[in-house]
């Protein structure tokens, strides 16, 4: 007999309300939740396609482990063994930071994800680690840490009471939304334009979501930094820059000024490939606007001043009096935040406090660029041992780091790796462990990080739909006996890390005069704690101790776990409110405008004012039915749109000789890839696209339907060598290619400054 069950989709950053229809323990179906508190009913075609994606018949149902080379079915216990003995041999032998670990993408959905990695990191003691945010959004951080003394303040735009929306290297028509939590984001769009407000939209590409704006800027990859430092300069040229209620509240005005005053439109427009008139206009109309947000993802962090891009978006929304104001751009408060601290000085952001071994890059929010990650493997140095054991958590770096084919070989060579991961995979294939999490329907659900940058604050959570299957472990227990065999305390009982962390927890909690709980005795408090699991109880702390908790008793009408489980909905917490000083965590206690790492890097874009690449210039693209690689081994997601193409101008494909389906070569500094051409319009000239995560074709990789249509890994164009020098990230966009037919002979590349 069928049965229904709540869920929250955990397979797009939107976290959209879900109701799955289920048969026994089987989901068979899913339709989104009507009476969820911040969806409302709202659903894309993964989430309809959560049931294929949950029964995905190539998901590991058991631990592999490596014997005599090949990897084989193995006990649960004898896969904890394998990784206590690999990992401790490591780290007695040449230290922790000999032993690497990688964080992907897959953490931050997932409720283990987000409660274990950081003791995992903090019990290791290594300073080799490795995330996504490095080939994505770690320009956001830093540049956030530097303005507002905290890497993870990241304003989002007021999608549902704004006058304009500048949107930069988005597209949230395909993406749901990133950094900015948004279920039906096309709606808000929408809505947006039918209340009479602007949306500008500024992408190489003309997208969906650029189909929509009321006006599209083609821009040449790469230069948004240019452009938006042009716009910031019209905006003190014209004495439109008016802060208005911030203006206390910033420290380094009168020196922002000084240091844009070289880019003008006309010094910008030629590299930018937009007419200075066009830059002015933008100016006018933000600071025109009865409130106005300006909002930058992927395509403006993964460029060569991706920092300095994200850092002149919050410029922007700063100089129009927009941030922290209701239409403008706001800091969301998660349910499960800190106890918010009175305003003033903070402890300030830091960069580069320790490098990696071989390139020297420096560490940014305690990473190092994923990119190195071959290299800090494969390269021996008289300075430190390379990494020889690697921990993978949800990671599938040979396709998301550039040069996948080097990391290839660098993975082959490690004494030991471990990959927590539910396919075998192009990386995980390479692991002696592989420990496999259960399907999403058999985990609890809640959104720690999406709730820091959601557009409403609510908070909602599901506990598992169906019961473990048999054999399986759960991903919390997984990774608590992770954390116990990689820090020498293999044998101990799980529950033990959860007891760590809460007993450490409340035990600062009742030391600051802040806290709800100052004064009190965290014993106690620990045994008022509810929940079915460590995790629940850690999240029923983390609501108590927040800023809508109940204090432990001290608010009596609000937040717990209790209360939470009586409202399988949600509940929403309101708007998005103004909410400075408070956020600030900088040295001085306000917005420090230039930071010095920022004013050091602007030198570096003057000179790209100048600079004109040869070429075709390179962008990645992604589809509405795929996040990344996670999702081509689901039939129901592959084919239509979602293909593994060239797009490129028609005339581009006329002047190369290339028709519509031909088979193109593609020649970076990495390497070269062969895929079919899509000649189309919806990018400008002189740009060419592929979209990533593809490149399914490996050997010793589990996943049967991806490896029928397997495309082509668009990172094995890029050597690894460009990176943006604040946040190591990657570039990934506005690279420069050589594209030819596959009868033609492709000309040696050429190199182009970025």
């Amino acid at each position: 007999m069928s049965r229904t069950a709540l869920r929250i989709c955990p397979l797009c950053e939107a976290t959209c309300g879900l109701t799955l229809t289920l048969d026994g323990p089987r989901v068979t179906g899913a339709r989104g939740d009507r009476d969820d508190v911040f969806s409302k009913g709202f659903i894309c075609p993964k989430g309809a396609a959560f049931a294929a994606v949950d029964g995905d018949p190539d998901r590991l149902r058991a631990p592999l482990v490596r014997r005599d080379g090949e990897l084989r079915e193995a006990t649960w216990q004898e896969a904890f063994d394998a990784v206590a003995a690999g990992i401790r041999t490591v780290v007695d032998a040449h230290g922790p930071n000999a032993v690497g670990v990688v964080l992907g993408n897959p953490n931050v959905h997932t409720v283990a994800g987000a409660l274990y990695p950081p003791v995992l990191l903090a019990g290791l003691g290594t300073r080799s680690v490795f995330t996504a945010s490095t080939v994505d959004q770690m320009p956001k951080h830093v540049s956030s840490g530097l303005l507002f003394g905290d890497a993870n303040a990241i304003p989002v735009p007021d999608l549902d009471h704004t006058d304009h929306l500048l949107l930069i290297g988005a597209n949230p028509l395909e993406s749901n939304g990133s950094l900015c939590t948004a279920p039906d984001f096309p709606g808000k769009l929408k809505a947006l334009k039918a209340r009479g407000g602007t949306l500008t939209v500024i992408d190489p590409r003309r997208t969906r979501t650029a189909r929509l704006a009321d006006r599209h800027i083609a821009i040449r990859p790469g230069t948004d930094a240019l452009l938006l430092a042009a716009t910031a300069h019209t905006l003190f040229a014209e004495d439109l820059a008016h802060p208005a209620e911030l203006t206390p509240h910033l420290q380094g005005l009168d020196e922002l000024r000084d240091a844009l005053a070289d880019f003008t439109p006309e010094a910008v427009a030629e590299a930018c490939d937009v007419d200075a008139d066009a830059i002015r206009a933008l100016a006018r109309e933000l600071a025109a606007a009865p409130t106005a947000a300006v909002y930058a993802r992927i395509g403006s962090c993964t460029v060569a001043h991706g920092t300095l891009a994200s850092w002149l978006v919050d410029v922007l929304n700063i100089l129009t009096g927009n941030l922290d104001r209701p239409g403008g751009a706001l800091f969301p408060q998660a349910a499960t935040d800190k106890t918010p601290r009175p305003a003033g000085p903070g402890r300030g952001f830091a960069l580069g406090r320790w490098h990696s071994r071989v390139g020297r890059h420096p560490e940014a929010k305690g990473e190092l660029p994923l990119s190195a990650l071959a290299e800090e493997i494969d390269t021996a140095t008289e300075d430190g041992t390379p990494i020889r054991a690697l921990i993978a958590v949800a990671a599938n770096p040979v396709l998301s780091a550039p040069d996948g084919d080097r990391l290839d070989k660098a993975l082959g060579s490690l004494d030991f790796m471990v990959s927590v991961d539910p396919y075998l995979n192009e990386t995980s294939r390479h692991a002696h462990v592989v420990l496999p999490p259960p399907p999403p329907s058999q985990s609890p659900h809640h959104d720690f990080a999406f709730n820091t940058l959601a557009v409403r604050n609510q908070v909602r959570y599901s506990r598992p739909a169906v019961p473990l299957e048999a054999g399986r472990m759960a991903e919390s227990e997984i990774l608590a006996r992770l954390v116990l065999a990689a820090t020498g305390m293999h044998g101990a009982e799980p529950s033990a890390v959860d007891d760590l962390v809460i007993g450490q927890t409340l035990g600062k909690a009742v030391t600051e005069a802040h806290s709800p709980v100052h004064g009190r005795d965290p014993h106690d408090l620990a045994a008022q704690l509810t929940g079915e699991s460590g995790p629940e109880r850690r999240l029923d702390m983390m609501l108590r101790l927040g800023p809508y908790g109940d204090g432990f008793g001290a608010r009596p009408d609000g937040l717990s776990l209790a209360r939470l489980l009586e409202h399988p909905h949600g509940i929403d917490l309101g708007p998005l409110r103004p909410r400075l000083p408070q956020p600030l965590k900088t040295l001085s206690g306000r917005i420090e405008l230039l930071p010095a790492p920022i004013a050091g890097d602007l030198p570096r874009l003057r000179a790209a004012a100048a600079e004109r690449p040869a070429g075709l210039l390179l962008v990645g693209r992604r589809h509405l039915r795929s996040n990344n690689s996670w999702m081509h081994n689901v039939p129901a997601l592959t084919g239509g749109t979602n293909r593994c193409t060239l797009h490129l101008h028609p005339e581009d494909a006329e002047r190369l000789g290339v028709r519509d389906g031909d088979p193109v070569r593609v020649k970076g500094a990495g390497g070269e890839v062969t895929a079919p051409a899509e000649v189309t319009d919806a990018v400008r000239t002189g740009v060419v696209s592929l979209p990533h995560g593809w490149g399914h074709d490996r050997p010793g990789t589990r996943l049967s339907h991806a490896s029928t249509d397997p495309g082509v890994n668009v990172n094995q164009l890029l050597d690894g060598s460009l990176l943006d020098p604040l946040s190591g990230n990657a570039v990934l966009n506005g690279v420069p290619v050589e594209v030819a037919p596959v009868t033609e002979k492709v000309m040696p590349l050429t190199s182009a400054k970025l």
